[in-house]
């Protein structure tokens, strides 16, 4: 307990203590400034404010947009180049430069610096800014080792059948309760990446699995974003007393992360000693050879733990999805008549018929550049100083990739596909033999060596939800109103509820060409 004495003594002096901490911010930032850049040509960036710079601009609400203003601001992408000939030359608006705090933050404004330092020089930009992501290096090869052994493309195919029936059956549920869509998509969603990762298919086991797993991405979201904790920007913070807000959140989410990553192994564990454990990912993994088990044991946990990640991606898109059909029903039209004359009647899509369905892919590729799940990616963070051009990027840097500029903007992302308006929703785009579009897959599951492994898993899921809802509805916005398209998101868009689309108010179930239809408003 604190004495009387001494808390009159903190409250007198609370005035002197602000001063002292302004007066180190300022000697810090100061020292900061006239040290990092040791000479050097940093990147452009806006200028600052006193004491925090310009670094909280980074975190403002509608970042995407904003920092892509910023981008335009500080010069547009000059050559002719693509991004798949990167050298080391920077063109301005590549980088653009937010400091203060005793932090840099840099913001990556197109595919071709983001390939040329995150894949081109991967072993120097592979790590993350905060402790929710594993380091680059041994520890980190070896989850990925694990990973890559149980969902490479051969691997995956068992787990088709999960992914057809779960898609039917969303389809199904969506027929009864339409006005319950958005919690329908997401529900069934994390269905089966619980039923992928653990075999788990009794409902309220998964329903708390799907509770607990929601919990700990939103925890982790936070404590990804950089800034979000003071502790982030001023490290004197981590040693604050353990009632402070901060602590007591991060004790409660370290117990509720290692509830469930560990949980769900000890259910599969007893379904394997009785034999009655059906195929799944950590089954898979738990079956290798027995030498490995000490190692591999320890790092399971963690390992089948990241899957859920995928959910909200997958979530997210679909949603995306939905809202894109709405908006272009000739697009929708154009889909279902792929599928009505390669699948015909009687029948759903099945992953065998992923091949025969060009359009429907483009589809989904588009609505992946369209509405980007994470618009400003995830953060990575520099090992060792480094030079891009001209440019100096200091030890530790925070950079950030902004998709959400490289999906939309002409001159840089589609410079060498002119004839196809990035801000227009054209799935033709990927159909053109004569130009060259980046495909979006380069930057929706990650870059270089940080890419997501379970990659073609979610692109399955994509397409099968994408086919069966194609086939199975008509979506179009109500006959009294407009759907508003308008991008517009918060900071915890960005990794956590990345497309909050809320669907629903009214609706009409009909026949039309014995295809059932539903009517949906959405907006953003």
């Amino acid at each position: 307990m604190i004495s009387v004495d001494l808390w009159n003594s903190l409250r007198s002096n609370l005035g002197v203590l602000a001063l002292l901490l302004a007066l180190g911010l300022v000697i810090a930032t100061r020292r900061q400034y006239a040290t990092a850049s040791k000479g050097r040509t940093l990147p452009p960036g806006p200028p600052g404010k006193p004491m925090i710079g310009s670094i909280l601009e980074v975190a403002q609400l509608n970042a995407p947009c904003a920092l892509t203003r910023y981008g335009e601001q500080y010069g547009k992408y000059l050559g002719s180049q693509t991004c798949s000939c990167v050298t080391h030359q920077a063109v301005p608006g590549d980088l653009v430069m937010f400091r203060g705090l005793g932090k840099n933050v840099l913001v990556l404004n197109s595919l071709r610096a983001i390939n040329d330092l995150f894949d081109k020089r991967a072993a120097n930009y592979s790590n993350r800014p905060t402790v929710v992501f594993l380091p680059y290096g041994d520890e980190w090869r070896a989850h990925r080792k694990l990973m890559h052994s149980a969902l490479g493309p051969a691997q995956i195919k068992q787990y088709n059948r999960i992914q057809e029936d779960a898609a039917a059956l969303m389809t199904k549920a969506l027929i009864d309760k339409p006005e319950q869509f958005w919690g329908l998509v997401r529900t069934y969603v994390a269905k089966v990446i619980i039923a992928i990762t653990y075999g788990i298919s009794a409902s309220s086991i998964q329903d708390e699995l799907i509770k607990m797993g929601e919990e700990v991405m939103e925890i982790s979201a936070k404590a990804a974003l950089p800034g979000h904790y003071l502790c982030d920007s001023i490290p004197l913070f981590k040693y604050a007393p353990p009632w402070v807000a901060f602590q007591r959140e991060a004790r409660r989410g370290r117990a509720m992360v290692q509830r469930f990553i560990t949980e769900p192994i000890e259910h599969i564990k007893r379904d394997m000693e009785n034999d009655t454990a059906p195929p799944s990912f950590t089954r898979d993994l738990l079956s290798l050879p027995e030498e490995e088990a000490p190692e591999r044991n320890r790092r399971l946990p963690w390992v089948s733990g990241t899957m859920f990640n995928g959910m909200i991606s997958t979530y997210s898109t679909v949603l995306s999805f939905i809202l894109a059909m709405a908006l272009n029903p000739e697009k929708q039209k154009l889909a279902q008549a792929e599928i009505d004359a390669v699948i015909g009647e009687g029948r759903l899509p099945t992953l065998a018929d992923r091949q025969d369905l060009p359009y429907v892919n483009a589809i989904v590729k588009e609505v992946m550049r369209w509405l980007p799940t994470v618009p400003l990616g995830v953060p990575r963070c520099s090992v060792q100083e480094d030079f891009h051009g001209d440019y100096y990027i200091p030890k530790d840097t925070v950079l950030i990739p902004n998709v959400w500029y490289t999906s939309h903007d002409r001159a840089i992302a589609f410079e060498p596909n002119v004839k196809y308006d990035p801000q227009t929703f054209l799935p033709e785009r990927f159909l053109d033999d004569s130009t060259t579009t980046p495909d979006p897959t380069a930057w929706a599951f990650g870059f270089g060596r940080r890419i997501c492994p379970g990659r073609h898993l979610a692109e399955n899921s994509l397409f099968i939800i994408v086919a069966t809802m194609l086939t199975v509805f008509n979506i179009s916005p109500p006959k009294d109103g407009t759907i508003p398209e308008e991008f517009t998101s918060g900071t915890g868009r960005y990794v956590w509820l990345c497309s909050r689309i809320t669907s629903y108010i009214t609706y009409i179930i009909w026949q039309d060409y014995e295809r059932i239809s539903v009517l949906f408003y959405f907006s953003l």
